[in-house]
């Protein structure tokens, strides 16, 4: 059998990698060997073709079983640290020749092992022979040096029993048929694969303006092999991917259902793909001559030193880096390939984010990618005029878009940040029964800035966005992203100055006019939030309030004068029940009935007041009603 070595490799950002294997080959099988856990994304995408006349006619892999159950039958089995006592007692009735001591040998049918009781020394145990004749031999197991096993079947178990000791728990074996003769063969799949990186350097020339950038992708050789003059490809995004248990055989219960005739109504048609995106291939862009003339010696001798041969493909929501040059790496060794190397133009600045970077502002670089490549997200380490600066990640970026490096703190400016919130009240108005209130909930933030350097420095103050409020009595931003908005702090040397950034919201909420009072009234109207007629209305409104609550605490006054009349009613008849109706008890009684008859009389004079109070009250709401009506 054949193996194909591997020519091509594709890594992604995800755990896997896509591999071609290739070779013309002849013969009519190809054996690869894949560690256990690839065998799911193998089975899952293995693909072979025969470029040349001949035919690929299966791909057949052995069951996965378990140690023991490919055992099964094997009639050798040996413990890993007794291998020649097990063997012997497994080649029992088997024809052997023992290799002796004293350049003897022994020859014939292996009878068994005879061992010691424990304690006793393991090479004075016993193997005995049945030789030719009928004659039974004994030798020490001290004396035996080896076995040649002359039954053809232990053999056979004993080199099966090393086989699966050796591949079964680790690695499984796929063999692709071939019809016979001559094969341009490659074959493709998906499998486990470190992730790749990629690692940037930035050479910055203050004078120029211009930043040179490197880009360096790091990957892993993990695999059983060494890998020589593959073509290497570096995968940016994140497809879609994951396990599927194709490896494991699963046989499930299935319902029995009864045959049925069945008919299609009529064709079915299926939309065809969108055309596929084109290619975009893009070349680092080479150094401008002004960046050649001025740039450090570093900058020039990475530049030119550094042979970058990379091209860059769109490929939908993928970007892929195609490494021109084939590259070559040991099993179990790492390597670094250039990517990138491009010279973009550069802006240094400060950026200041309490949230990012408290009390100090960060020294950034501004850089748009035109490098025709999208760069992915990576450590970055800052050269400024040929000194280490500082490092960075750079985001993840594509074509065309900005981003920007920050890669020290800036230690001779100091921020101090200050803040606080309050409402205030920005309208009021008559809303049936209720008072509209509309109030600006405002919140700010007061940022000192001190720069304590001979130098003129430019800080960019960052906030975060909010949408919900607005800007007021602050500075215009100097720069607005998706997700935040920077304020220019322009510092002379030796200096102090303060930025505060207002932001407001229009809050609308609703009083009853009953909560309100005349102090809060006469306020209203002095800070020029309501009108004299709307104030005098309210004023109104509120005593005509008062009124009716004057009236509602006379009902309640009738109420308990009520409730003391029915009492005083229940307890004089319960008194004159025990009464006579003659003597002295009866002129008591008719007192009783005297009083009886007064606490009627002025119950039904409350009962009238009641009614008269009720009256007054609706007189007073139908008041207020049309007075709210009128202001409507």
């Amino acid at each position: 059998m054949t193996t194909l070595p591997i020519t091509r490799m594709t890594l992604y950002k995800h755990g896997v990698g896509f591999f071609e294997r290739r070779a013309k080959l002849e013969g009519d099988a190809v054996t690869l060997t894949f560690p256990v856990e690839a065998m799911n994304d193998v089975l899952k995408s293995l693909t072979a073709v025969d470029w040349g006349e001949g035919q690929v006619t299966g791909i057949d892999y052995a069951t996965p079983q378990s140690r023991e159950e490919r055992l099964t039958g094997c009639s050798v089995r040996l413990d890993d640290g007794r291998s020649l006592r097990d063997l012997l007692i497994s080649l029992r009735g088997r024809q052997v020749r023992l290799l002796l001591d004293q350049a003897e040998t022994a020859e014939g049918v292996l009878i068994g092992l005879d061992e010691l009781p424990e304690r006793q020394p393991v090479a004075a145990s016993l193997v005995s022979l049945l030789q030719d004749g009928g004659q039974t031999r004994a030798f020490t197991l001290g004396r035996v040096q080896g076995v040649d096993i002359l039954d053809e079947q232990g053999a056979a178990d004993l080199r099966f029993f090393l086989q699966v000791s050796l591949t079964q728990e680790r690695q499984r074996q796929v063999t692709i048929r071939l019809t016979p003769g001559r094969h341009d063969l490659s074959v493709s799949y998906v499998a486990p694969a470190p992730v790749w990186r990629v690692s940037y350097r930035l050479l910055a020339d203050s004078e120029t303006g211009e930043a040179l950038l490197l880009g360096w992708g790091i990957f892993d050789n993990q695999l059983d092999e060494d890998l020589e003059n593959v073509a290497l490809t570096l995968t940016a995004g994140m497809p879609i991917s994951f396990i599927y248990d194709l490896y494991t055989p699963f046989t499930p219960e299935r319902p029995e259902i009864k045959e049925e005739e069945r008919v299609a109504p009529g064709p079915v048609n299926f939309a065809g793909a969108l055309p596929e995106e084109p290619v975009m291939a893009a070349a680092a862009a080479p150094p401008s001559p002004k960046m050649m003339r001025a740039r450090k010696p570093m900058a020039e001798q990475l530049a030119q030193t550094t042979a970058v041969e990379t091209a860059g493909a769109a490929k939908g929501a993928l970007f892929q880096y195609r490494i021109q040059t084939p590259v070559s790496v040991g099993r179990g060794q790492s390597a670094m390939a250039p990517i990138l190397s491009v010279t973009l133009p550069c802006q240094k600045e400060l950026l200041y984010n309490g949230a990012k970077m408290p009390d100090h502002p960060v020294a950034s670089l501004r850089l748009e990618n035109k490098t025709g490549l999208t760069l992915e997200r990576g450590p970055a380490l800052v050269l400024e005029d040929g000194d280490y600066a500082g490092e960075a990640v750079l985001p993840f970026t594509a074509v065309d878009a900005e981003f920007v490096v920050p890669f020290a703190v800036e230690l001779g400016v100091r921020v101090r940040e200050q803040s606080g919130s309050r409402t205030e009240i920005h309208g009021l108005s008559l809303e049936k029964a209720y008072l509209l209130v509309e109030e600006w909930d405002i919140r700010w933030r007061e940022y000192r800035l001190f720069n304590s350097t001979a130098q003129a420095m430019t800080v960019l103050v960052e906030q975060s966005r909010q949408t919900q409020y607005e800007l007021f009595d602050s500075p215009e931003p100097a720069e607005t992203s998706e997700d935040s908005v920077r304020f220019a702090v322009e510092l002379p040397p030796q200096s102090e100055k303060t930025l505060r950034i207002n932001r407001r919201r229009l809050r609308r909420r609703r009083e009853e006019i009953s909560s309100q009072s005349y102090v809060k009234l006469q306020r209203y109207l002095r800070q020029g939030l309501m009108d004299r007629k709307t104030h005098d209305l309210i004023a109104e409104i509120l005593g005509l309030m008062e009124q009716i609550d004057r009236q509602n605490e006379r009902l309640a006054e009738i109420e308990k004068e009520r409730d003391a009349l029915y009492q005083g009613q229940e307890q004089t008849r319960e008194t004159m029940q025990v009464l006579g109706s003659s003597g002295k008890e009866g002129k008591l009684r008719a007192q009783y009935v005297d009083r009886l008859q007064q606490m009627q009389t002025s119950l039904d004079a409350l009962a009238g007041e009641e009614q008269n109070v009720r009256q007054k009250i609706k007189r007073l709401e139908n008041a207020i009603q049309e007075k709210l009506g009128d202001a409507a």
